[in-house]
């Protein structure tokens, strides 16, 4: 699809200048990402950010040994943070992006990312708070690693993730949860079977149903 300025206007509602809509038209390339999809790899050097229209993206952070922990997702009208700081520091990136939803989202050049926030208060406005979203994601995840035992981050984890999608079922595995929260599958398991016992939940094959 070709990016026209009614459509940004529409979609955008007002967030950002024409001026800088006009840009967006003429650099930003629209792409649609289906389930599974990897945005962005470790070790890449990013080309350009994605801007999320609609739909869902996981952004996890590898160590040395494979294992991936999970730092935040993307929703409508959401840029990656660790993207962001890549491209103004011309740095490999540290992070995955894997679509979790099919996804809608404009890929914009790395080299107007600075350039427009010298020129367009708006854009600036929207990269720091950007940040800022991000650092406040950091906090809750440091709080429920400190503070929080593993079930409860287990129930916050399966919230975030129905209120990053907007529904109530959830097809995914316990090893995928595992990974995420960095423990073993086994554990998963038994606190998914207690939150099922309470009512909370209703497990099926690789699915999981919140109710409460």
């Amino acid at each position: 699809m070709k990016l026209t300025i009614e459509y940004l206007q529409e979609t955008l509602k007002g967030r950002f200048e024409l001026s800088l809509l006009q840009e967006l038209v003429e650099v930003g390339q629209f792409k649609r990402a289906p389930v599974g999809s990897y945005l962005i790899r470790p070790g890449e050097y990013i080309r350009s950010v994605p801007f999320i229209i609609r739909g869902s993206v996981k952004i996890m952070r590898p160590d040395q040994e494979g294992r991936e922990a999970l730092l935040y997702y993307l929703g409508g009208l959401d840029a990656c943070a660790m993207s962001l700081t890549c491209c103004l520091g011309s740095k490999r990136s540290e992070i995955t992006a894997v679509v979790e939803e099919e996804t809608e989202l404009i890929a914009i050049p790395v080299e107007k990312i600075d350039d427009w926030l010298c020129r367009y208060s708006t854009w600036k406005q929207f990269v720091f708070q950007t940040y800022q979203k991000r650092f406040d994601n950091l906090l809750m995840t440091i709080d429920e690693v400190i503070f929080h035992k593993l079930d409860e981050r287990l129930l916050a984890y399966l919230q975030k993730k129905v209120a990053s999608c907007q529904c109530t079922v959830l097809n995914i595995t316990h090893e995928e949860i595992a990974q995420e929260l960095a423990t073993s599958r086994e554990v998963i398991s038994r606190l998914l079977k207690q939150l099922e016992k309470n009512g909370q939940i209703q497990l099926t094959r690789n699915k999981i149903t919140m109710l409460a």
